[in-house]
């Protein structure tokens, strides 16, 4: 006999274990994403790296030479190129930010269906406070930290997102570190 489901109902059906189906749907799909860009951005990384390495080759080169026209131009070129290639690291730093924000909200999800799971657990206090302390634990940019604290204190979620849409507004003050 199958379990009961919201497509078919019975006696045992629970909107909790709907809701832990969904949760780990999202999960999944997150990891999987996650996976998939990782590849991509490891083959980006690698040649960005080696380009790196030739552009400093060719500067040698270049400044082995004679001075003349070209040769500056083409210094002018190769600290051009060096200078994107430094701009496209710092997107991959972003992205790696990104990465483990998503990572984070992945084993979050994962862990709300485990205690969403546990009626022993779904209805103790003490759990829910203990996993939230997990995920807080988890956190390592300041940014997670307060938004966390903001929507476990209960404050508005709108005004939580115009906060941060404020925070991210691009300045140099406000560049965090991870």
């Amino acid at each position: 006999m199958s379990p009961s489901n919201s497509k078919k109902p019975d006696l045992d059906w629970s909107q909790v274990r709907e809701t832990v189906k969904l949760l780990s749907l999202s999960a999944i799909q997150v990891d999987e994403l996650l996976k998939d860009g990782d590849n991509s951005v490891n083959v980006l990384t690698e040649s960005f790296t080696i380009m790196a390495e030739h552009m400093l080759a060719i500067n040698n080169f270049l400044l082995s030479m004679e001075a003349c026209e070209i040769r500056d131009k083409a210094l002018v070129s190769c600290s051009e190129t060096s200078d994107k290639i430094q701009s496209s690291i710092v997107a991959f730093q972003f992205y790696d930010r990104m990465v483990q924000c998503l990572q984070h909200v992945t084993s979050n999800l994962l862990g709300l269906t485990q205690l969403l799971e546990s009626p022993e657990r779904l209805y103790n206090p003490t759990e829910w406070s203990q996993f939230q302390s997990e995920i807080r634990a988890r956190y390592t940019m300041e940014s997670e930290k307060v938004l966390f604290d903001a929507i476990i204190e209960g404050r508005p979620l709108d005004e939580i997102k115009q906060e941060r849409e404020a925070m991210m507004t691009p300045n140099e003050d406000n560049i965090e570190l991870f």
